[in-house]
């Protein structure tokens, strides 16, 4: 079974290749993510590297967690699974007219 993994505190200037050439030396990896910015393109600091096995899993943390790579000592740790996001980050406004006077009405009188 594939074990994901969280890699956090990365440069700017680690690639993906890198990565996988290190993380290959505790066993297969399947893939490597490393989550960029949507507007900007450029690296936030982490990634994820998936793994062929559990034992590879453990011993990439074990090899890695706390290890150095490109000058910043890195995290490495189980990835926990995702939260559900719910709406996609839109508001709701139950009960509410839109019109700034909330449940009561208000807004402006003429």
């Amino acid at each position: 079974m594939n074990k994901n993994l969280y890699v956090g505190n990365l440069t700017a200037n680690v690639t993906e290749g890198v990565i996988r050439e290190n993380f290959e030396t505790a066993g297969k990896v399947m893939s490597v993510n490393i989550i960029k910015d949507k507007y900007t393109r450029e690296s936030r600091g982490f990634g994820f590297v998936e793994m062929e096995t559990e034992e590879g899993a453990r011993k990439a943390i074990e090899l890695f967690h706390d290890g150095k790579l490109d000058g910043n000592t890195i995290v490495v740790n189980e990835a926990r699974p995702r939260r559900d996001q719910g709406q996609g980050g839109q508001r709701r406004n139950i009960g509410r007219s839109g019109f700034g006077g909330g449940p009561r009405g208000g807004g402006r009188r003429y």
